[in-house]
Formats: structure tokens, sequence, C-alpha cells
């Protein structure tokens, strides 16, 4: 066993589990630029946020969405949008291209849903209400009980990003999401991921520090029948240390400067983190067998 297989099997993954992840296929960002005008037309939109857009460097819109294959006229999903950064891209695109963005967002069916998610829920739908720039934004109910992302078998793409440490954090939300996200793709759909990476060092339990291990993420997706179908160094960041005093929210764009639920710390030295930029992330495709 070579030098890093036998440290990551120290680190209490399975050999099986280690074999997946050393031996599955990097693809590394595309060479070339994509010819896919209207995706290119929609990540470089003048309307877009400036504050997305300062973004770009770190978050690779174009890139990253060609890798996970991304084309006119597909039905996409994509589940806990926080601020809207993709669907500032992806909703547009659609539009342009007779596809279809639909977005998982708190379950309003049920009955212990807060209000404050209610509310977070009608504002996201009504900041993306024009209809001319962003088509039809189609919410569907995402939650701990929540029924299915959309008819089973029509959905080409399901997308996740920065959202996996969150799913862990909720006893049998991953597994439910990824079964969930099988069932609604069709046959070669893919599942698309980006998150906080922690190799080369052990995730901490539950990744509590917002940072998950490949392999993690791989055994789940394959519990749910996925086959790992391409890994990319798009959005990695060597800078990134991985041992910050806040976790990853120490980083860029969060910047926290206080344990969470604390007021922000004004003596707090941020030039070291800011430096570094936004986190080191794994970039993973997976399909669904035909």
């Amino acid at each position: 066993m070579t030098t890093t297989k036998s440290a990551l099997v120290r680190f209490g993954l399975s050999v099986l589990a280690v074999a997946a992840l050393v031996s599955a296929p990097v693809a590394a960002a595309p060479a070339k630029p994509t010819k896919d005008a209207a995706l290119i037309a929609a990540v470089s939109r003048a309307s877009r946020p400036a504050q997305d857009v300062a973004r770009d460097g770190a978050r690779h819109p174009l890139e990253s969405l060609t890798f996970w294959g991304v084309k006119p006229g597909q039905t996409v999903v994509e589940i806990l949008p926080g601020t809207g950064y993709w669907t500032e891209i992806l909703a547009p695109y659609a539009k342009a291209t007779g596809g279809r963005y639909i977005v998982g967002l708190a379950d309003i069916s049920s009955p212990t849903v807060s209000e404050a998610a209610r509310k977070g829920r009608a504002d996201f739908l009504a900041k993306y209400a024009d209809a001319k720039l962003f088509g039809t934004v189609e919410p569907t109910n995402y939650g701990a009980t929540s029924g299915p992302f959309a008819p089973a078998g029509t959905v080409d793409l399901f997308l996740t990003t920065r959202n996996i440490h969150n799913l862990i954090w909720s006893p049998g939300r991953l597994d439910k999401t990824f079964n969930d996200a099988f069932a609604a793709l069709k046959p070669g759909g893919i599942l698309a991921i980006e998150e906080h990476r922690s190799d080369p060092r052990p995730m901490a339990p539950e990744a509590r520090d917002g940072y998950v291990s490949e392999v993690y993420v791989i055994d789940a997706a394959k519990k749910a029948g996925f086959v790992l179908d391409g890994r990319s160094d798009i959005n990695a960041n060597s800078k990134d240390t991985k041992d910050h005093p806040f976790g990853v929210w120490t980083l860029p764009p969060t910047r926290r400067s206080a344990p969470g639920g604390q007021p922000a710390n004004p003596a707090f030295d941020r030039l070291k983190y800011d430096a570094i930029g936004e986190s080191d992330r794994m970039t993973l495709r997976f399909r669904k067998p035909r």
C-alpha cells in the first residue's frame, strides 16, 4: 500500500473506500473554453450582482458548469441555493435554452417549518420573479420529510454546492437527499457536487468545521446507486490550511471573527485568512447508471 493510502487508512477509512478515492478518475478544468454561447452569456451577463461576479475567480462558474455537463434545454434541480449565486446563472440559461430550473427550498408542507424559513422561501422566489430575465424559477419542497423533487426520471442534472456538511448535521438527511436525487434523475443523469474538502487531514466528527472528506461524499453517493464519473481540482486552493479558529467560516465570504452566534470581534486579525481566499473544494460528478 502506498504512503498516501496508508495515511488515509490510519484516518479510519476502509481499504475499499480508500481504493475508490485513489483510483477515481480525475478530470482537469476544461482545456478549451466551452462553445455554449448561451452559458457564456449567462455567466457574463452584465446585470449579475457585483458581489457574485467578484467571487467568480474563486468559484469558476463557467469551468464548473462545463465540467458538470450542463447543456441547453436541460432540467436542472438545485437545492439550498443560499443567496442565489447559481440561480443568477442557471435560471437565465434555462430560459434562453428552453430548459427548466427547479430549486429546492424550505418544505412548506411540513407542520414544523418555521416562519423564518417560510419567509426566506417567499423572499427568494420574489427575488427571482422577473420572468423576462429568469424565466420560471420553479420551487420544490426540500426538507427532512419532503416528497420527490420532481417526477421520477425527469431531471438531467441535480446540483448541490457547499451543502454536504449541513446535510451531515441532520441525521439521515444526506442519504435521503441522494436517494431522492437518484429517483428524480434520468438514467445517465448527473449529480453535481462542490464541497469544502478536508483532505488530506481527517474529517472532523460530523464535519463540524465545515470540511468533508472526498471519500465520505463518494461513499454516500455510491450508497444511493451513483457511479463516480469525474473529479476535478477546478476549485482547489492549496493555500487553505484548514485549521482556522472558526472553521471554514473564518475564510471569505463569511469571514467569521467569533464563535457562531456571537458578535463579530473587531480586534480579530483577518489578514491571514483573507489572504487565503475561499476554501479548498472538491468538485465531483456522479452519474446515474443507464
